[in-house]
Parts: structure tokens; C-alpha cells; sequence
């Protein structure tokens, strides 16, 4: 589909917002900049609770200025999220078209991750207009540089192991502290440089153990060091396994810290709360104009639209040197 929408097409005048896949802070940021951007242009906006599994079920409600309200500091999301098995299936994306006719929706405004995309894109294969916007902690949308609500869950973790790194050095022991991202470790890497971590283990790249850990804590215990920071991506290992190898192997006292949650929650920081709100009015500007099936990204310092099609077929990674990097600081 061309950026600029054939100008004989319908009008778009309702619209419909959902959250969909895990929580991220600053969602709530999005939608009222959605709704506030959305009623300025003259739409009605509607937000669809539970995500694509709300759609499906036309769990849907009118949205005005006032419901959105006090809600730009709140972390999670008040539209509530969740995953649908329902919608995967081609007939539940019929299902989910056909619920948004029922309420006149013209197109929805999706916040989320990959998954949440996906399925952005399957209704916009089905002709069901729609436009994404990248809302996850793991920052691993590959055709945006920035996702809502990775600074925030930044802060957080760096904010936690900064207390963890206090009992460890007033024992001298080791810490292992297990932070989110399955398959991206982004988070995991940028909270380890932030907080002086002797090593960090992410999914991107393959570790030698007694190389790229063990190694690496005798280095330091060598050198003066009296305690030590292993921050892990969940899906490079369990903190748990780590740090009992650790203990074993080297006799240095180990415990581990799965921080898991708490990572999605908490207040929105200034920049996840004003990136929020950009990508929003961003969306509402891609609907008037009729700039249709785009995701919303933050590329080179500035936010712009692609093609949805586009962008699903991107990729970014971690590269090695970015790990070395890393390792160079925590000598």
C-alpha cells in the first residue's frame, strides 16, 4: 500500500486503541495521547479492552478527554492487555473484523510488541485498517531504535541491582541478578554497563562459562575486588543454575536475584512518558492524513511511519563489539 492513501477511500471517523501482549510503562501514556490527539482531528475514539481478545469479543468502550485523565504518570495499562488464542486462527481475525464493524470502527491503533505486529498485520492483509506503535520493555522491535517503556524498566532494574551491589560488597560475595528478555538483551546489557556488572550474559551472543564468567570473577577477585555483579537475560540462563556454578567452582559465596515482574511496573520515566506521547500523535496524524498499515518508529533522533509490510521484515541485533565494550568497562 502507497504512504499516501488513495484520496476516494472512505473517511476515517471512529477509531479504535488496544494494548496487547506484556504490559510496558508508558502505555498508558500512548492511549491519551491517542485519545486527546484522536478527538483534536475530529475522531471518536474507542478503546478495546484486553487487547485482540477484547476485539474479538467487542469488550469496547467510548474514550473522551476526561477518561484519560490523570492516568499520563500510571505504569501498565488501564485498557488491560492479554493474549488471544482465538485471534491467531484466520477465522478469529475474521471474528475480530467483523466485531469492529459492529461498533463502526474505521481502524485501530495497536501498542505493543512483534506479536502485537503480527497481528496488526494480519488485519491489514484482511483490508482492516491500522497503525502500531512499539510499547515493550525488551526494546527488541527491529525498525525503531527506542521502545516505550524501556527506559523506565531500565531505571528500574539499574535501581534494584544498585541496592544488590551494597549487600554483595558488604559480604564479598558474588550476585547473579536474572533480568527480562527471552530473546533480546538489550535490557540486560545497558543495565550491566549502568551498574559496573563484572559480566553480562545475553541470548544474542554465545558464552564460554568458565572463559566469560569464571574467568572474568577470578580476574577480578585477583585484582583487589571484593565482590562481583553477573547480570543475566533470562534467556541466557537461569541466575539460579549460574550462581551455584559460580560457588562451586571458584568458592566465592554466590546468591541470585530473579527480578523478573517488577521490571513492567512503576511510573513512567520523563522519557518514556514523552516518547508516549509523540508516537501517539504521530498515529493520529498518520489516520487523518489517511497514511494507513504503518508502524510508528524512532529512527536516527526523529519519529517517523513505515510501511507495516516493511518493517515486519527488518532486523537488529547485538553485535559482539558492543559486549566487548562492555567488558572493557567492568575491568
Amino acid at each position: 500500500m502507497s504512504e499516501k492513501q488513495n484520496k476516494n477511500e472512505p473517511l476515517i471517523r471512529n477509531i479504535g486503541v488496544l494494548t496487547s501482549g506484556g504490559d510496558a510503562p508508558g502505555m498508558n501514556a500512548v492511549i491519551r495521547a491517542v485519545v486527546r490527539g484522536g478527538i483534536h482531528a475530529g475522531f471518536k475514539v474507542w478503546g478495546i479492552r484486553r487487547g485482540y481478545h477484547g476485539l474479538w469479543r467487542g469488550d469496547i468502550i467510548e474514550l473522551n478527554g476526561r477518561t484519560v485523565s490523570e492516568t499520563l504518570q500510571r505504569g501498565g495499562t488501564f485498557l488491560m492487555t492479554a493474549r488471544s488464542k482465538t485471534f491467531q486462527s484466520p477465522e478469529g481475525v475474521a471474528k475480530a473484523i467483523e466485531m469492529a464493524r459492529v461498533f463502526n470502527l474505521d481502524a485501530v491503533i495497536t501498542i505493543g510488541g512483534d506479536g502485537t505486529f503480527r497481528g496488526a498485520r494480519d488485519l491489514a492483509r484482511q483490508g482492516f485498517p491500522v497503525i502500531g506503535i512499539p510499547g515493550t520493555i525488551d526494546n527488541d522491535i527491529a525498525c525503531s531504535d527506542y521502545t516505550i517503556g524501556y527506559d523506565t524498566a531500565m531505571n528500574t532494574a539499574m535501581e534494584m541491582i544498585d541496592k544488590l551491589r551494597d549487600t554483595a560488597s558488604s559480604h564479598e560475595r558474588c550476585s547473579v541478578i536474572e533480568v527480562m528478555g527471552r530473546e533480546a538483551g538489550y535490557l540486560a546489557l545497558n543495565v550491566a554497563i549502568a551498574t559496573g556488572a563484572e559480566v553480562v550474559l545475553i541470548p544474542e551472543i554465545q558464552s564460554d562459562f568458565n572463559r566469560d564468567v569464571i574467568k572474568a570473577i577470578l580476574d577480578g577477585r585477583n585484582s583487589g575486588k571484593k565482590h562481583y555483579i553477573v547480570v543475566v537475560a533470562e534467556g541466557a540462563g537461569q541466575a539460579l543454575d549460574i550462581a551455584g556454578r559460580i560457588e562451586t567452582i571458584t568458592g566465592i559465596e554466590s546468591r541470585a536475584a530473579i527480578l523478573g515482574h517488577v521490571q513492567r511496573g512503576g511510573s513512567p520515566t520523563l522519557r518514556d512518558r514523552y516518547m508516549a506521547s509523540m508516537m501517539g500523535l504521530r498515529a493520529i496524524e498518520c489516520l487523518r492524513e489517511r497514511r494507513l498499515n504503518r508502524i510508528i518508529a524512532y529512527k536516527s533522533g526523529q519519529i517517523i511511519d513505515l510501511d507495516i509490510e516493511e518493517a515486519l521484515t527488518m532486523t537488529k541485533t547485538i553485535s559482539q563489539e558492543d559486549l566487548e565494550r562492555a567488558k572493557i568497562l567492568a575491568l
